[in-house]
């Protein structure tokens, strides 16, 4: 019975992201100190790719050899930005100031962190690459 319980509860969760890289070095780079910061470990690892997993959902970076394009645009039609939960913001302000070692730099760093929002405490980072990830904090009701 445990087995029906653990497949009902995983129902509508997310697997797995790939995001398509146009050099791997780098997205290992700043991804997989990001998300080793945020408590994934490396899951798989081949010449094209790598992933990180964390409980039942998986990343993917991959430099696949079927991409039909050299760059990434947050603003075509596609992936936008992945989004994270940050504990508490000495937790983000930490992220964020280590971030430019790791291939990261801050967007919208005159509203930093509400760029959002007043009520809505975030960082937003860009790789050398043009992908985007957003630091959110979790607020107390989020639990």
């Amino acid at each position: 019975m445990a087995a029906a319980t653990d497949r009902s509860s995983a129902h509508g969760t997310l697997h797995h992201v790939e995001l398509w890289v146009p050099d791997l070095s780098r997205a290992v780079r700043g991804f997989g100190w990001l998300l080793a910061e945020l408590g994934y470990e490396q899951y798989q690892d081949w010449p094209d790719g790598r992933s990180w997993r964390k409980g039942a959902t998986y990343i993917v970076v991959e430099a696949s050899p079927a991409r039909t394009a050299e760059t990434h645009d947050r603003r075509r039609p596609g992936l936008n930005h992945l989004a994270f939960h940050i504990r508490d913001r000495a937790t983000l302000d930490a992220l964020v100031a280590i971030a430019p070692e790791h291939g990261w730099s801050l967007m919208f760093q005159d509203s930093h962190p509400y760029a959002g929002g007043e009520q809505h405490e975030a960082g937003y980072l860009e790789d050398e690459d043009g992908f985007e990830v957003e630091l959110v904090v979790v607020r107390d009701e989020e639990g």
